[in-house]
């Protein structure tokens, strides 16, 4: 199997931590030498090591935030 490389571009913030310390992020990644895109997972302390996840381009990024910021009362879990 070949070897995932990644760089995280840029770290836009922590979504929730885990007991054992690991973190749900949101980051702009590049996989594989590609064009960095959003990315949600989660990573250990020292992100040598993550969980699987999703990559988004910007547009798609943009639609979830636009389906977020739409969706109705009934839809929240509060």
């Amino acid at each position: 199997m070949a070897e995932i490389k990644f760089e995280i571009v840029k770290e836009l913030g922590v979504i929730a931590e885990s007991t054992r310390g690991w973190t749900k992020e949101l980051n702009l990644v590049s996989w594989n030498d590609n064009p960095p895109k959003y990315d949600i997972r989660d990573w250990s302390p020292d992100h040598s090591r993550m969980s699987k996840g999703i990559s988004m381009t910007e547009e798609e990024m943009q639609k979830l935030v636009e389906l977020f910021n739409s969706r109705d009362e009934e839809d929240s879990f509060e």
